[in-house]
């Protein structure tokens, strides 16, 4: 396993190099750039503009320019954001804890709810419980989710108990540290069940697909034929081959803490990452941009490789040689 994990390593590295050239390119080709904009205010004197061209090297040839950026990285300088008007290892670092946060929760909440009603849909097979939550489902991968919490919103604004958005109240440093954490979960609720919501829908049902089809396999009849107990039968025999292709699902999803909720915590008004991933990319905040393209495809290495190594502990049919 160790020789395993190194040889993907090596591997993620020049891909890393690669996508991030890619990126770069990319973004250098389109046309205009922040500094377009600045042109057009009237307070910014053209002497300015060039001088923080010529101070981050835009005014450099386009591999010139990468490379400057690549000997920054390597130092551990991620750049400037010339939209936020700070380093950009700052802006990361200010959000990147409020989004881990609502990803948790909203992977915690897809998971923990998900699995237990695929197998009780599996083993209720075409009775009332599995045509209720299959109708239940259908209806919440239909839903946009911005559409979903805009209606969220509105209930809460009508009856209250639940914030309108944001990640604390006004008076949060004054609670106590319990206050805080249930101060921090009120906000949660809305844009946790908003996020998790369709993700449930689609994993309960590749949860009863995969626990039916294992559960028409030779040895799970022989099992019962045993008379061990139907739970034992499931739980311990079924599940474990049933959960194998989640493994690499799941994989995915924590690849996609960053993007997946930056169009909730704009409407839900979070302050995480996502937003700002996404005010980066419109305002063409290059190294802002860069930094967060790394960071993605830091999380899919990782998201997949981690992904591995759980399927090769649940399944000790698997083997990396």
């Amino acid at each position: 396993m160790f020789k395993y994990v190194l040889k993907r390593i090596l591997i993620a590295i020049p891909l890393l190099f690669g996508i991030s050239l890619l990126t770069f390119i990319l973004i250098q080709i389109t046309p205009g750039n922040f500094f377009d904009t600045l042109k057009l205010d009237p307070q910014v004197s053209p002497q300015t503009i060039a001088h923080y061209e010529k101070l981050y090297y835009l005014d450099k040839p386009l591999l010139q320019q990468y490379l400057h950026w690549l000997k920054n990285l390597l130092h551990f300088n991620l750049g400037y954001s010339f939209y936020y008007n700070a380093p950009v290892s700052e802006i990361i670092s200010s959000r990147l804890f409020n989004t881990f946060i609502l990803a948790l929760s909203a992977m915690l909440a897809t998971w923990l709810i998900a699995i237990p009603l695929g197998i009780v849909m599996a083993v209720r097979r075409n009775r009332f419980i599995d045509k209720f939550l299959s109708i239940i489902s259908f209806i919440s991968l239909s839903v946009p989710s911005f559409f979903l919490a805009i209606i969220l919103l509105y209930f809460a604004s009508k009856f209250g108990g639940l914030p309108l958005g944001g990640m604390q109240s006004a008076n949060f440093d004054q609670m106590s540290f319990v206050g805080k954490f249930l101060d921090v979960a009120r906000h949660l609720v809305i844009p946790t069940v908003v996020i998790s919501i369709g993700s449930i829908a689609g994993l309960q049902r590749i949860m009863r697909g995969n626990l039916l089809e294992v559960l028409r396999k030779q040895y799970i009849l022989a099992a019962r034929a045993k008379g061990l107990p139907e739970s034992r039968v499931i739980y311990k025999h079924a599940l474990r081959n049933a959960i194998n292709p989640l493994v690499t699902i799941f994989g995915y999803h924590l690849s996609g803490l960053l993007s997946g909720a930056a169009l909730i915590e704009i409407i839900c008004s979070w302050p995480g990452i996502g937003s700002v991933m996404l005010t980066a990319v419109r305002a063409k905040d290059l190294y802002l941009v860069m930094a967060s393209m790394l960071m993605g495809g830091v999380l899919l290495f990782l998201g997949n490789l981690l992904a591995d190594i759980l399927l090769a502990w649940v399944d000790p049919r698997i083997r990396y040689d």
